[in-house]
């Protein structure tokens, strides 16, 4: 496994995400790590991070699942394209499943599979334990962010 997150490597002009940026001081800074084929995750939700007691949010799962599909892609242009850096992926589609409700204070484990790889387009399916349970299961379409959206003033 990685021993940086594929998100701590993006540049600082498409590091701001709420979901898995470095540089969004309130954000959730969901960190993903390449091992072998496949990218990992791990997510500990505090207690506002609340549905109803006792249970995660299922947008915060939503959340967790599309950003880690994002840094599941990224790591694997990189990796196929021996890349210094890795580049930046953005959502086309989000699909999540809630299969069971997601337990509160406990570690979220994430695992994200690059299932299909075509030009600036990489399909991920990603799935979250809490406990070893699959609680969520999701599949994230990513294309390559375009060049426009690279923010002018941050470099």
């Amino acid at each position: 496994m990685t021993l940086t997150a594929v998100q701590d490597e993006y540049s600082d002009d498409v590091s701001h995400c709420y979901g898995c940026g470095r540089l969004n001081e309130k954000g959730l800074h969901i960190r993903s790590f390449w091992d072998g084929e496949e990218a990992k995750a791990t997510f500990v939700p505090a207690p506002h991070h609340t549905a109803i007691p006792g249970y995660v949010y299922g947008g915060l799962l939503a959340s967790l699942v599309d950003c880690h599909g994002t840094g599941t892609a990224a790591a694997k242009a990189r990796q196929d394209r021996q890349a210094e850096v890795p580049p930046r992926f953005v959502t086309a589609s989000l699909q999540v499943d809630y299969l069971l409700p997601t337990p509160l204070g406990v570690p979220l484990h994430l695992r994200g599979r690059p299932t299909e790889v075509r030009g600036r387009k990489i399909v991920i399916d990603v799935e979250l334990e809490a406990e070893g349970v699959v609680c969520v299961r999701g599949r994230v379409v990513t294309v390559e962010m375009p060049e426009h959206m690279v923010s002018r003033d941050s470099k």
